[in-house]
């Protein structure tokens, strides 16, 4: 019987690529939540999907049963949890895996625990390689991001690792950075990442919430850039609630963001 797989790979080029990323929210109904996640993944068209705040390994063991489609796993382990919480699933051959921390700045908090940072994934796609960073930085505490907040410099330099990391790949090479960043995408400080980097926002600035407002008034805090010359059209999904068991159910506290990227520049390369 023919698979997913089978049908995307008859192609000889991608003209389009399909990425989710989605904080998942690691407490609250977590394994009927997944297992509706898993369903939605199951039945979706996305070529790679970035999860953050999938912390226990048993909850990923049941995520992955449900998601067979999905052949590709990237993910670090800090026993006895996942590291950072970040999980990469993806319909395409992954050729490379990097875990890179952030260090641990005070204020001292239980996200310590997570040993947050970034996960760099490189995935084999027929018209070349794609670099994916999914991430998920400290939370500002006190949702102040005012310069002299101590959650603020934490966010800050965080943000400054995790640019130093990204310059580390060939600007030749396709890249997108996405996640739950904790900062809202006005922000100056992500502003900067940006252009430290050479990545631009594909949402255009949007400040459509990606943080139910039913939990907090926080705006646009996840994020999806992307290193010129691809191209990407974003929009916010998951954001309708699930009936779950009988009981109406958001699927996480934060929404999804996915993007469908034009390969414009995809080079070949050693994976």
């Amino acid at each position: 019987m023919a698979t997913w797989d089978d049908a995307r790979r008859s192609a000889p080029e991608m003209t389009k690529i399909r990425i989710l990323t989605f904080n998942t929210l690691y407490r609250g109904r977590t394994r009927v939540r997944m297992d509706a996640l898993a369903e939605l993944l199951e039945r979706s068209d996305y070529d790679v999907v970035c999860l953050q705040e999938v912390i226990s390994p048993l909850i990923l063991a049941a995520l992955r049963r449900g998601t067979r489609s999905y052949p590709h796993l990237a993910r670090a382990w800090t026993f006895p949890i996942v590291r950072g919480g970040l999980v990469t699933l993806s319909r395409w051959p992954v050729t490379q895996v990097r875990y890179h921390p952030f260090t641990p700045a005070r204020p001292a908090r239980p996200e310590w625990l997570l040993n947050k940072g970034a996960l760099f994934t490189r995935v084999q796609l027929p018209g070349g390689y794609l670099t994916v960073v999914n991430t998920h930085l400290s939370a500002n505490m006190d949702m102040d991001w005012s310069p002299s907040n101590a959650y603020t410099k934490v966010e800050q330099a965080e943000l400054r690792q995790l640019a130093d990391a990204v310059n580390r790949i060939p600007r030749a090479e396709p890249l997108v950075a996405v996640g739950d960043f904790n900062i809202p995408r006005d922000s100056g400080y992500l502003q900067t990442f940006a252009s430290v980097t050479g990545l631009q926002d594909a949402t255009d600035g949007s400040t459509e919430p990606t943080y139910r407002p039913e939990y907090a008034d926080i705006g646009a805090i996840d994020q999806f850039l992307v290193r010129p010359p691809l191209e990407a059209k974003t929009r916010v999904v998951f954001k309708e609630k699930l009936d779950l068991d009988g009981r109406p159910t958001p699927l996480s506290d934060h929404y999804g963001i996915e993007a469908i990227l034009t390969p414009a520049g995809f080079v070949e390369g050693r994976g």
